[in-house]
């Protein structure tokens, strides 16, 4: 993700706090791996980032499923999603005198079913506090209007409308599957409160 990396967002949060600015509301940070660190780094990447944002924010969200990352996607594997989250939970376990930290997985829509169950099972085995569904599509819908199939010749993630349907089906079978064991914070495409309500 394009930002001067975890050490500015510590600097720019404890300023906030020093000059009375913290928000009311809870402040979650987004965390990714650097588009430099190699995929067999990533949990130490998680770690390090996790340590140095951990005593100032509220919760955290482990975002492996941006496609605006190369290859980020590919820490959605079982194996290699669990890395990450023992890395991250033993950290946010061991910090003194502070109750861990609320830590959600992020996932994308374009993931089959079979691979959703599977990160549900590591959420669940590493006591996450929630999942949230989703990160933005590499599908493109069909479209006729050749000003639209341009611009979805970019690369990059689908948001907005396009991403509703299956960003509410993921919803549905994460629900399903979890059976309330874990909170769902739902996202992707919703533009009035009927999109949110379905």
């Amino acid at each position: 993700f394009n930002n001067g990396g975890a050490p500015a967002l510590a600097q720019c949060l404890e300023q906030w706090r020093q000059q009375g600015l913290w928000p009311a509301h809870p402040v979650g940070v987004n965390l990714g791996k650097s588009k430099i660190t190699e995929l067999n780094a990533a949990a130490g990447d998680y770690a390090a980032s996790f340590a140095a944002l951990r005593h100032l924010a509220d919760f955290f969200v482990v975002n492996v499923s941006s496609p605006n990352t190369p290859n980020l996607r590919q820490l959605q594997d079982k194996a290699a999603l669990d890395e990450i989250l023992a890395a991250l939970q033993e950290l946010n376990q061991a910090a003194p005198g502070e109750p861990p930290k609320p830590l959600l997985v992020k996932v994308a829509p374009d993931l089959s079913f079979d691979a959703l169950d599977e990160i549900v099972e590591v959420a669940l085995r590493r006591s996450l506090a929630g999942l949230v569904a989703t990160n933005t599509t590499v599908t493109r819908p069909e479209v006729a209007d050749p000003h639209i199939v341009n611009l979805y010749r970019e690369t990059g993630g689908l948001s907005g409308r396009p991403l509703r349907a299956r960003s509410t089906e993921v919803i549905r079978h994460l629900y399903r599957q979890t059976k309330g064991r874990l909170p769902l914070i739902g996202v992707g495409g919703i533009s009035s409160a009927s999109d949110a309500w379905e």
